[in-house]
């Protein structure tokens, strides 16, 4: 080809390509006339992550969680399905391909919730619905006068929601569809400190109350406290009083006694059901169970590299007892828990640049986990405005292990992800706010490990909680496996985790009893992360010198949550373009 022809008709034939690929087709106008009134169905019903579109709304009423509701929805998702399959994939241009792929996955998810009737189990070893209704007051109320009332229609909804939840948990018991026993001790807790409370401003519902802005009007502020204080003791004292009884009557003791998800009604198909929808892959519970074990090994080989780099005399499991027991490893009061996650969160935010070439917006705050669920939550959780830190039961949360715990659940982790989806105006709102597990446990997990190349972690003790995390997680792949479909008891699985993380006996407890009452979630943290650690080592040999660690970064984020097999493809189109961040430079 000539040289002046190379000059100029290439480029002019690869800008028409471009302009083509991106050019709606027919198929793009067939899949929105699909997933629009799908999604603003979701939306009316108060189900979706709708938080990009309302992120300053307070809900004024709860879901329609009745046994109808749930046949309605199934049948209007069966249809959607049947609407896209009847779409040609291969018409869609590029990037509504990501969308029908995400979209189709996410209508896949709820058939098969609805399939196995997930919603008449709505409790488990880690959460419950009356958990989610008691942390609802904890929002923020940005629109003054408008959100209180909004809330106060809320609160007169949980009568009804209680009513239809609590039907919901007699369907699941009379066909012995209840989480064990043994993870639900305790859990009715917070229903009883809103059944036995006699002043309604002492509930956690009142408390939006005790914090209105001066913008709205003496009288008028007045007023709406007067009318919170009438709805809670009239209407949700009562629904939480006639939950109480139902729980300690009928449903806790007649909870099912056996561990395993194999022994549910057609069990073993159930659990392969959740590691589709945790994990976002095929895979059998025996392979996974085969991958934890070798990669258990694997790590305990890293630990014990750092056990001879501090000079500990012992083997691992004294180095692991030392770990949990020395005082200097812990905390004194709650205050400075506290404060060392503020610090090791500032610390990231000085090193965010070089890693990471767009930033989310939204700021997070640092909180304790709320005292009436802190015996039984996890060490940290994050989230868009939010980290939270457990200081309950101080000499189990090593200081070690915060500098990971903070990577995972603030920034770059969840508190950092989920606002850049949510801030990614380009994505389909049912992209930015929804949560794959595999996606989103799997980078925060991710970040953990990222942390070590970083520079983050300060001490061979830190490095070792990073590593003890991440033994954390591969030993679930072998636990959660093990208990629901290899008869493994619950002391069993307990010892499996002390014998190969540094985490606390309390930790060990509640994360145990977490992976028997919510089958498969615990299996997509790792699956995750090892997913974007192989995708990311593609890009490199691929790209050689072009690898640009902070666009490989973007590339990744800029999906939303995706399943595992639409980010590894995403990634291969980032290797194709010559590993090219997703945003404009300057963006």
């Amino acid at each position: 080809m000539p040289e002046d022809n190379r000059s100029g008709t290439l480029p002019v034939m690869i800008a028409a390509l471009l302009l083509a690929a991106a050019t709606p087709t027919s198929a793009d106008a067939a899949f929105a006339a699909v997933w629009k009134p799908e999604w603003q169905a979701r939306v009316a019903e108060n189900i979706a992550d709708d938080g990009a579109e309302n992120a300053d709304a307070v809900s004024d009423h709860l879901p329609d969680v009745s046994a109808a509701a749930h046949a309605r929805r199934a049948a209007r998702w069966q249809a959607a399905i049947a609407k896209l399959d009847a779409i040609d994939q291969r018409r869609l241009s590029p990037e509504t391909r990501v969308d029908f792929q995400v979209y189709r996955a996410q209508l896949t998810g709820f058939l098969e919730d609805e399939r196995f009737r997930e919603w008449e189990k709505p409790v488990n070893g880690d959460s419950a619905f009356w958990s989610d209704v008691q942390y609802a007051p904890r929002q923020q109320f940005r629109n003054g006068e408008r959100d209180y009332r909004r809330y106060l229609t809320w609160l007169g909804d949980i009568p009804r929601y209680f009513a239809q939840q609590q039907a919901n948990l007699s369907l699941g018991l009379a066909r012995g569809f209840t989480p064990p026993a043994i993870v639900m001790q305790g859990r009715d807790k917070p229903v009883a400190q809103v059944a036995e409370a006699t002043d309604p401003t002492k509930t956690v519902f009142y408390e939006p109350f005790t914090k209105m802005p001066p913008t709205i009007a003496p009288a008028t502020r007045a007023a709406l406290q007067a009318e919170a204080k009438r709805i809670i003791a009239a209407q949700v004292i009562p629904a939480n009083r006639t939950l109480l009884a139902y729980l300690r009557t009928t449903y806790l003791p007649g909870l099912r006694q056996q561990l395993d998800a194999a022994s549910y009604p057609d069990g073993l198909a159930y659990y392969r059901s959740r590691i589709r929808l945790y994990t976002t892959t095929d895979m059998t519970p025996d392979a996974i169970h085969q991958l934890g074990l070798s990669e258990v090994a694997r790590i305990k080989g890293e630990m014990e590299a750092v056990r001879r780099e501090v000079k500990f005399a012992g083997d691992l499991p004294a180095f692991l007892t030392f770990l949990r027991t020395d005082p200097q490893f812990y905390p004194k009061t709650a205050d400075q828990l506290l404060k060392e996650a503020a610090w090791e969160a500032k610390r990231f935010d000085g090193m965010a640049a070089l890693w990471f070439g767009r930033l989310p917006r939204r700021r997070f705050a640092i909180v304790p986990v709320p005292a009436d669920i802190a015996p039984f939550y996890t060490a940290g959780r994050g989230g868009p405005g939010t980290y939270l830190v457990n200081t309950y039961d101080l000499p189990s949360r090593p200081l070690f292990q915060l500098p990971a715990l903070t990577l995972h659940e603030s920034a770059p982790g969840h508190a950092f992800q989920m606002p850049l989806a949510a801030e990614n105006t380009g994505l389909l709102p049912f992209r930015r706010n929804s949560y794959i597990s595999a996606y989103g446990e799997g980078w925060a997990l991710y970040c953990e490990r990222l942390g070590d190349e970083m520079g983050f972690y300060q001490t061979p003790y830190e490095r070792f909680g990073m590593l003890s995390y991440q033994m954390w997680r591969a030993a679930r792949l072998v636990v959660d496996t093990g208990v629901h479909t290899k008869g493994w008891s619950r002391e069993q699985a307990q010892a499996f985790l002390r014998d190969n993380t540094a985490l606390s006996n309390q930790e060990v407890t509640t994360e145990v009893d977490r992976y028997i009452g919510w089958p498969g979630q615990a299996l997509s943290y790792y699956l995750g992360e090892l997913a974007i650690q192989r995708a990311r080592a593609k890009a490199e040999k691929a790209l050689g010198a072009k690898f640009d660690i902070r666009a490989f970064h973007d590339t990744v984020l800029s999906l939303g949550s995706v399943p595992l097999p639409v980010m590894e493809a995403r990634v291969d189109r980032f290797i194709a373009e010559g590993g090219k961040s997703p945003y404009p430079e300057g963006s």
